[in-house]
């Protein structure tokens, strides 16, 4: 893949997202795909990262909003920030309770690509900051 190419395969993937279209982010990634967040498991394969995504579809709303997309020239690797505004609208186990709160993040990623697909993601994201947003503090 060019490095367009891959912007774009990111861009789609990022497109769906904000629709909360599942299959039309699970049609960007390869079958082998390992999905790796800075506060949470590695998920590997399409099925996890579908199970994943349906939960967070449910438990939260979610928007990204200025992305930028950076890839490498041969187009095997990108990286992506953007701003993320959300709503929490059930509670996660584990976490505060969900009461309809509002929250804003800065959110970096990084992609592998192969054979036009999207193989790894990697999402960081500052969750204490989260925390403090969605217990008011």
């Amino acid at each position: 893949m060019t490095a367009a190419q891959t912007r774009k395969l990111v861009q789609t993937y990022y497109a769906a997202f904000n629709k909360q279209d599942v299959d039309g982010m699970l049609s960007c990634l390869a079958t082998s795909f390992v999905h790796e967040v800075s506060q949470g498991e590695r998920r590997k394969g399409k099925p996890l990262f579908k199970e994943f995504l349906t939960h967070m579809n449910k438990s939260y709303k979610e928007t990204l909003s200025n992305i930028v997309v950076m890839t490498d020239t041969t187009g095997a690797h990108a990286a992506a920030e953007f701003d993320l505004k959300g709503k929490y609208l059930a509670t996660d186990p584990g976490l505060p309770k969900a009461k309809g709160q509002t929250y804003k993040l800065r959110v970096g990623a990084f992609f592998e690509i192969k054979n036009g697909k999207i193989t790894r993601v990697s999402t960081h994201y500052n969750l204490k900051d989260w925390t403090k947003q969605v217990l008011g503090k």
